[in-house]
């Protein structure tokens, strides 16, 4: 029974590469025959696959309307209209690619905006090789994510394409089966009209060098099952807390090692795993705004303590309500104006789309001025505001420009990317914001990232073990940080409304995991958390935990469990 048994895994690992080539081989591509979802192995190199014959340097552009399935539409978050635009691909779809060695590296990273009314495309670098069954051709797959125009969902899938020297098979195979949004989720497969146009890349050599240093910084990797085999006991089932059909990908980083696990779809692992497109949501408020304003109040001290009024070039920003409200409140969420001090009563109101729904800065930047009656005296109630987070990027991109030899900077491309992203070598990706679609071009400060497991890893790295500093150098203010951070106990925070274990502090949440741990005093966990289900926990002993996750149920953000797995590394209690 043994023998037989073996004899039938043998087979079934045997059997699997060949039956997903079977699904995309030369016979499929040629003919156009999809007719459903298929594993996403079919997308990556098989066990016979050879260096690339042909070399892909051009345009490419792809056309047409995949089938789809849709799983979740949840009309309280989508339009009747938003829901029908989603349906379709980008029409304007014409991007240039350049080929080194078995990659194949995107002209353009980071959200690219489109005319389409709902998608905009992210492009990641891929791979290229030869089959023995492609007459001749050589194959090429490409990583790439729908993102939600003016929003953060994101929706992985992968392109593959058959091409020589001189042309392309006219038709590419695309398939998206997982994304990280809470509303909107929903398989596309099938063909799209693809053209190549071969012709030199700008700027080809700087693409691939770039390519090459992105590769080399990021931190070393070891499967998360490493940690069982590491440390004495450990469970590594522990680490999750969403279900497969939710779960992204997670992830521990611990000593400068970087523990991933796989990325789970509905079809299959997603094969280009290091590349996989993550939307930070609010995790920005904390990677984003807080940051920014720990380095500009390193830069120029006295900058959080600065009044919000007279940065901020709005009427409704400058009436008496506004007096004595400073950039560190916007940070906090603690202005003193809000209609209800309720758990998410504001930011769930129906109200709220006339922020969120606005492509422009004014309107925006109107209703954040605007929708909120001053109650109180500011720094005494907590209120979550994505809009306060929205004014705080405005003062600070305004009170940048009028430091000496400022003019005409940004705060997220001269002081956040210049000085902090950049030297922590996050991705080309992560390193490109959403921002207003009209002339001012506003950072969204409080949501609108999009990252790589390697950059949760770095950041949070950065902002917890490494305290703010990179290779020595002091680039946060410490005072702010170690605040965040937990560190101050005479400092913790606002309660966050009726949530007891919870406090809000300089944009990073804090948890009260005293009882889970069995700690005989208050012990505060920092982190940072984004929609749906996305998390970065920093742990007192020097362990990074995220994980991300779209059903935004309570147990995919308790992280009670992994952080009570995670103190086999160190106790926590008297941290």
């Amino acid at each position: 029974m043994i023998v037989r048994l073996l004899a039938i895994i043998v087979a079934v690992v045997i059997a699997t590469p060949a039956l997903a080539r079977d699904a995309l081989d030369y016979k499929t591509m040629a003919s156009g025959k999809y007719r459903s979802s298929v594993d996403l192995s079919a997308y990556a190199p098989g066990a016979d696959a050879r260096p690339p014959t042909h070399r892909f340097e051009g345009r490419l552009q792809l056309s047409g309307k995949p089938s789809l399935r849709t799983l979740v539409a949840d009309k309280d978050y989508l339009t009747r209209a938003g829901i029908a635009a989603s349906k379709s691909w980008i029409d304007d779809f014409d991007y240039a690619f350049v080929q080194h060695g078995d990659v194949l590296i995107p002209q353009k990273r980071g959200p690219i905006r489109s005319s389409h009314a709902w998608w905009e495309v992210i492009l990641e670098p891929g791979r290229v090789w030869d089959e023995p069954g492609d007459q001749g051709y050589t194959r090429a797959a490409i990583p790439f994510a729908l993102t939600q125009k003016n929003s953060n969902c994101a929706h992985n899938g992968v392109l593959m394409i058959l091409f020589n020297d001189t042309r392309i098979i006219d038709r590419a195979a695309m398939q998206i089966s997982s994304e990280t949004c809470l509303y909107l989720q929903r398989d596309m497969w099938g063909w799209l009209k693809a053209r190549y146009t071969p012709q030199p890349v700008a700027n080809a050599d700087a693409l691939v060098a770039a390519y090459e240093g992105e590769v080399a910084a990021r931190l070393p990797t070891k499967p998360l099952s490493a940690l069982a085999s590491e440390f004495d006991g450990f469970d590594v089932a522990n680490l999750i807390t969403a279900p497969t059909r939710s779960r992204t990908r997670h992830g521990v980083v611990y000593q400068g090692i970087h523990y991933v696990s796989r990325c789970p779809t509905r079809h299959g692992d997603y094969p280009y795993c290091d590349v996989l497109d993550v939307p930070s949501y609010s995790v920005a408020k904390s990677a984003v705004a807080g940051v920014a304003l720990m380095r500009m109040e390193k830069l120029y001290p006295g900058t959080a303590k600065q009044p919000m009024s007279p940065y901020v070039p709005a009427t409704g920003c400058r009436t008496e309500a506004w007096q004595q409200v400073y950039l560190l409140n916007l940070l906090d969420m603690d202005t003193g104006h809000y209609d209800s001090a309720t758990y998410m009563a504001d930011e769930d109101a129906e109200k709220i789309v006339h922020f969120f729904n606005p492509e422009d800065y004014a309107h925006k930047l109107a209703f954040s001025c605007e929708a909120y009656p001053r109650v109180s005296a500011a720094g005494k109630t907590w209120v979550y505001h994505t809009t306060d987070t929205y004014l705080l990027g405005v003062a600070l991109n305004n009170l940048l420009k009028q430091q000496p030899g400022r003019k005409g900077q940004d705060i997220f491309s001269d002081v956040l990317d210049a000085d902090i992203y950049a030297p922590l070598k996050l991705s080309p990706t992560a390193r490109t914001t959403r921002r207003t679609y009209d002339d001012a071009a506003q950072p969204f400060f409080g949501w609108g990232l999009f990252l790589h497991a390697d950059d949760i890893a770095k950041l949070g790295q950065f902002i917890g073990p490494d305290q703010g500093a990179i290779n020595g150098r002091q680039l946060l203010d410490p005072t702010l940080l170690d605040q965040a951070m937990q560190r101050d106990p005479q400092q913790r925070g606002l309660q966050a409304a009726h949530l007891k274990k919870f406090r809000y502090q300089h944009s990073f949440w804090a948890r009260n995991l005293e009882k889970e741990l069995g700690c005989d005093k208050p012990t505060w966990i920092p982190f940072m958390s984004g929609f749906g289900g996305i998390l970065v926990v920093m742990l007192p002993n020097g362990a990074i935990w995220y994980s991300a996750a779209d059903d935004g149920e309570l147990p995919s953000i308790d992280f009670a469990k992994p952080a009570i797995e995670l103190a086999r590394l160190g106790a926590y209690c008297n941290s």
